[in-house]
């Protein structure tokens, strides 16, 4: 059998031979992955993706307020009911469930504040980095009333399996909000409605046929009422306020996966 003599070729070249990847490019793929993950995603339609969290806050809120009494994303009625807790403090505790959401937004929103300022808002990693810590924060929430102690049907019940994930999942609410500022679509926070119910009907061309503005306020609403109602029946049901944080667990990954895929920005 012929062999090819390598004492005439040169030192370099075999050195280069030697060095070829086995299996394609993956410098090049690596290049390739992290230039697609540092371009800012493209704004437009993006909007739509902000309305669908509506869905996820209605489900959120609404188990929330059936099985502990207080709110994880709409804090002015958490607002409201520590003030009925100020007022009437041996009433109910449910103001300190409402404290512990409020507080919990509240740090969220600077942190994830903070997060996007600082990473640059709209890079198409930095929202699918955000929407994986929302999803995670309450992936743990749903682990704790799966398989932690149960709280029993009290609503006045403060143990830690109760307390902790209503902080674990206002916390990343404020995630969507901040998320709207980043894309530039600050009415749609999914975390307020009276605001968009006014501006919705104060609208001076709320009966034109075009009319985007229009749409999206009464788009809030409507997904918002439509998750609600499912969360309410879902955590009535043997799904439980733990299958409602599952399922909305599953539609914070589908929005990592719509980030991953939006198309970026002409830069």
């Amino acid at each position: 059998m012929n062999t090819v003599p390598t004492g005439n070729v040169p030192r370099a070249n075999r050195a280069g031979n030697e060095e070829q990847p086995l299996l394609g490019q993956p410098a090049a793929s690596k290049k390739g992955w992290r230039k697609k993950m540092m371009v800012n995603v493209h704004r437009d339609w993006a909007d739509v993706v902000l309305v669908l969290c509506y869905i996820i806050t209605g489900l959120l809120d609404s188990a929330s307020i059936s099985t502990w009494g207080s709110f994880v994303s709409m804090q002015t009625g958490n607002t409201v009911y520590i003030g009925l807790g100020l007022a009437a403090p041996h009433e109910s505790k449910r103001s300190i469930k409402s404290g512990i959401s409020l507080i919990s937004f509240c740090v969220g929103s600077f942190c994830f504040s903070r997060f996007h300022r600082y990473f640059t808002a709209s890079r198409r990693w930095v929202l699918c980095a955000s929407f994986l810590i929302q999803m995670s924060l309450i992936v743990t929430a749903a682990a704790i009333l799966t398989w932690g102690p149960k709280s029993g049907s009290d609503k006045d019940s403060i143990g830690w399996n109760v307390l902790i994930p209503i902080a674990l999942v206002a916390f990343q609410s404020c995630g969507q909000a901040v998320t709207s500022r980043a894309l530039k679509y600050n009415a749609l926070t999914s975390v307020v409605l009276t605001s968009i119910y006014c501006d919705l009907f104060s609208d001076a061309e709320l009966f034109v046929l075009h009319n985007a503005e229009r749409n999206r306020r009464v788009g809030a609403p409507v997904l918002l009422l439509f998750g609600a109602v499912m969360g309410g029946l879902l955590a009535h049901s043997t799904v439980g306020t733990a299958g409602v944080l599952w399922i909305a667990a599953a539609l914070k990954l589908l929005v990592v996966v719509s980030w991953f895929f939006w198309p970026a920005a002409n830069e």
